[in-house]
């Protein structure tokens, strides 16, 4: 696990990402609202698209998961490849992010890179053992809080040595969210701008039935 010091505003260079990614956003629960830095960036970039869930009160992780999925494939026939497969880019938040990984670790698609920002406590939800528990077979940065209610940072930083991910200590930020007052945040796109830059250094379009044989996830059962 790699530790990171926050990135600042004056880092963040002029964006230029893949032009045939697919960028999907994961809010948490009860979804992002106007003022939340997902909402602020999927306006600043209109060809992401957002992972609807059609209950946002109740965190069921393989229902969840399956939305992700479902949001990746509408957007990945929105518009015809320019290669075989398309990377695959999440940008998760809370329960979003548990969400975001019971599905990246099982899909056959091409995922390129997660950021997983202000994760939720897995065992908050009982959903520990749905949960990879080996490094992710892709780039990803864990981003929290020393002040967040929702996963103590010790626990965060245990979960990014458990998944192999940079860690990036945002501060007494709460929970990274709308009322951390945070704006646009972009000291969280230079983040993903670096995490980008990593996952296209890398061979990352492995075949996804590969990557499912490395990993010891339990059926998707609902908690609840």
């Amino acid at each position: 696990m790699a530790r990171s010091a926050p990135a600042t505003a004056s880092d963040a260079p002029a964006w230029q990402w893949p032009a045939d990614a697919v960028i999907l956003t994961v809010p948490g629960l009860h979804g992002s609202g106007p003022g939340h830095w997902q909402t602020r960036w999927e306006q600043r970039f209109p060809a992401w698209r957002r992972v609807e869930q059609t209950d946002w009160s109740t965190p069921d992780l393989p229902r969840w998961s399956a939305r992700v999925g479902e949001a990746v494939h509408a957007a990945l026939a929105e518009r015809p490849p320019t290669r075989s497969r398309r990377p695959v880019i999440l940008v998760a938040h809370s329960f979003g992010c548990l969400a975001s990984l019971h599905w990246a670790v099982q899909t056959k698609e091409a995922v390129a890179a997660v950021l997983l920002v202000a994760p939720a406590d897995p065992d908050k939800f009982g959903v520990r053992d749905l949960l990879p528990g080996r490094t992710l077979p892709f780039p990803a940065t864990l981003v929290a809080s020393r002040n967040d209610p929702w996963m103590p940072q010790g626990s965060a930083i245990d979960w990014a040595g458990r998944w192999g991910t940079e860690f990036v200590d945002a501060g007494e930020a709460g929970h990274i969210n709308a009322d951390s007052n945070l704006g646009e945040w972009d000291a969280g796109l230079a983040l993903l701008d670096r995490l980008i830059g990593r996952a296209s250094a890398q061979d990352t379009t492995r075949d996804g039935a590969d990557w499912q044989a490395q990993w010891d996830v339990l059926p998707s059962t609902p908690y609840i």
